[in-house]
């Protein structure tokens, strides 16, 4: 079953750019993995520091691939001190998806 994963991370003020370059790195090599369906990073519209990753994987094993990836462990590294507190990360399920 499809996995829908949704992450908000708090930068903390003037580290933004630090913490997209740490991302993109993330971002490209995921994009690469296996069971990974699309990985895109976004910048919330109202505030310059809140990111969402919006991800989507053909299963619970890759999301779990994921996580364990050595990209997934270095951005963690780099977000230690970059982010202003733990991000908030949502695992969905699909009930009713178009496509």
């Amino acid at each position: 079953m499809p996995v829908k994963v949704i992450a908000f991370v708090s930068v903390k003020p003037g580290h933004e750019e630090a913490f997209i370059d740490a991302a993109r790195i993330c971002a490209a090599a995921s994009r690469n993995e296996p069971g990974v369906l699309h990985y895109d990073l976004w910048r919330e519209a109202d505030g310059d520091r809140r990111f969402v990753f919006n991800e989507l994987y053909v299963d619970d094993a890759a999301v779990q691939a994921h996580m364990a990836s050595d990209h997934f462990k270095a951005l963690g590294v780099a977000s230690r001190d970059l982010a202003a507190a733990r991000p908030t990360i949502i695992a969905t399920h699909p009930v009713d998806v178009a496509g």
